[in-house]
Formats: C-alpha cells, sequence, structure tokens
C-alpha cells in the first residue's frame, strides 16, 4: 500500500520539476527525496520520473499518478475537514459541482446568507460539464452537484429544481442569422456548429436534429462556454449553448438568439445515494430545500 506522505512528495516534486528544490520546499533532505522517489518507482513497477540535467519530467504513467495522487490527497483533505468540525458550532468546507447556468446564481445567494451566519464555512466550487462533475462525485471529491437535465442513474439521489435554462445559438452580430428573432433547427443546416460536449446534450440535441431532418455539421464542441465565446468571435462557427452566460450587450461583438420551438433544460440536484454528508453541507442543503419554494 502506498502511503499518503509518499503521494505528497511525489506531487511536490512534480511541481518543482526538481528534487532539491521539492526537498527544500518539505524540509527533508534531498538524498532521502530522492530515495523516496525510487522506492515509489520500484513500489509501483512504473519508471515516473525523467531525471533531465536541468529539470525533471513526468512520463505517461507518472502524469497518470499525478492525477490520482491529487484526487486521493483532496479527498484525504475533505474527509479530515468533516472530522474537525465544531461540536458547538457549524464550520468546515462544503464542495460543490456546477455547470455553467444563470440559475448558479441563486445557489450563491443562499451560500451568501449562510456565510453571513457561519463565516467559518467555506464553499469550494468546481465549474464543469455534467460528465465531469459526475466522476467527482463518484470519487467522492464533491458532496452534490447542480447539473442540467444529466442522465439520471440509480446510484444518485435526485431532486428537479423549479429552474430551468434556455437554450439558443450564440453567433457573430454580423451574421445574416443575427437579423432574426429566434432560430430554427432548420435554419441550422450546413451551418458550422459548435456544441456542448456533455453526454446527456448530445443526445438530445440529436434528436432534435433528426426530427428537423437535418445533419449537424459539428465543427468543435465545448465544455465550458467562455472558449467557445472566443471561437464564435473568431468566425469558426455557430455555438448552440445557454442564455445569459456571455453578456452581449452593447459593442460586443456577439449576440444570442433563442430557439424556436422554445427549448429549456431542468436544473438537477445529484447526490451520492446513502452519502455521509458534513454539518455544513446538511446545512446548505437544509437551507436550499427551505428555499426552493421562493426560487
Amino acid at each position: 500500500m502506498i502511503e499518503t506522505r509518499l503521494l505528497q512528495y511525489f506531487l511536490a516534486v512534480a511541481e518543482e520539476q526538481s528534487i532539491t528544490k521539492a526537498a527544500e520546499y518539505l524540509h527533508i533532505s534531498q538524498p532521502t527525496l530522492s530515495k523516496q522517489m525510487m522506492d515509489l518507482e520500484e513500489a509501483l513497477g512504473r519508471q515516473l520520473l525523467v531525471r533531465g540535467r536541468k529539470k525533471i519530467t513526468l512520463t505517461e504513467e507518472g502524469t497518470f499518478l499525478r492525477g490520482r495522487a491529487q484526487e486521493i490527497i483532496s479527498l484525504m483533505d475533505k474527509t479530515e475537514s468533516a472530522f474537525r468540525e465544531n461540536e458547538q458550532s457549524i464550520s468546515g468546507d462544503v464542495y460543490i459541482g456546477c455547470g455553467e447556468h444563470r440559475s448558479t446564481f441563486t445557489i450563491m445567494q443562499i451560500i451568501r446568507s449562510i456565510q453571513e451566519e457561519y463565516p467559518d464555512i467555506r464553499f469550494h466550487f468546481f465549474s464543469s460539464n455534467a460528465d465531469a462533475i459526475i466522476e467527482r462525485l463518484d470519487k467522492g471529491l464533491l458532496d452534490m452537484g447542480f447539473l442540467l437535465e444529466p442522465e439520471i442513474t440509480p446510484r444518485y439521489d435526485y431532486k428537479k429544481l423549479p429552474l430551468r435554462e434556455a437554450w439558443g445559438i450564440l453567433m457573430r452580430k454580423d451574421s445574416p442569422l443575427a437579423n432574426v428573432e429566434t432560430i430554427s433547427f432548420a435554419m441550422l443546416a450546413d451551418l458550422p456548429l459548435i456544441m456542448p460536449s456533455q453526454t446527456s446534450n448530445r443526445g438530445r440535441m440529436k434528436a432534435y436534429f433528426t426530427e428537423a431532418n437535418v445533419n449537424p455539421h459539428v465543427v468543435s464542441t465545448y465544455n465550458l462556454i467562455y472558449n467557445a465565446g472566443l471561437m464564435v468571435e473568431a468566425g469558426i462557427g455557430y455555438a448552440l449553448c445557454i442564455d445569459e452566460l456571455i453578456n452581449t450587450a452593447g459593442s460586443h461583438p456577439l449576440t444570442f438568439r433563442p430557439l424556436s420551438p422554445e427549448l429549456y433544460s431542468d436544473v438537477y440536484l445529484f447526490t451520492k445515494k446513502y452519502q455521509v454528508f458534513s454539518k455544513a453541507a446538511k446545512l446548505f442543503l437544509s437551507r436550499l430545500e427551505a428555499n426552493i419554494g421562493s426560487l
């Protein structure tokens, strides 16, 4: 079994790209750290480090281990934080995964009200698409996730929230389609499209294109909207996305047009079945539940 300490040492070497600098950071001797890394490689039966004259780089196996080590250390920190909670007051960390959607602002308002009463609670956000959030939920790195139209699986508890987001097309203001008020799927035929990479969205959008008898010309995919907006601005294509994520007012070169017929995605709260929550996470969920009627 690999000790957590060795993983921390390995991450320090990977970050510093130097045994000497990592040893200084860890406050141990250079020979000791060097031997620890050789012992780690021997235990795994794989070379992890390429020891160059000027710096250390990771092998493919080393890169894989770095990702896993970061997840393990993060999970350990999360577990220790839960055990350190004060019995008399609520403190600690809450780990939340969110996609990019305007509904997140409602969640932020709840967080603000909690922090006004419990300043020792810290919230950590992981922003990505549903696939990446589900993966981190599986590994125990997140307490919960807020997802748009996710695939429902039996290993999760989920709640549909009274929140939804409108889909449409993000385009340049000099595009011919910018002159119409709404966009049908048929109007997208033969246009270069930038599509969301989320698995559930791909299947859903494919069904709408099929119904409109359109074979979409996909030139790129995205998981977060910022880079999709840059691609649209560069003239690469038209991005299928949800509304209000990019401010297109004023002199901004992009504009958004909703789809017709209207297409919406509901927001769901996802948690692992039988998950034991910290006091801080329980407080957040109870406040969310209390505010659902007024969302």
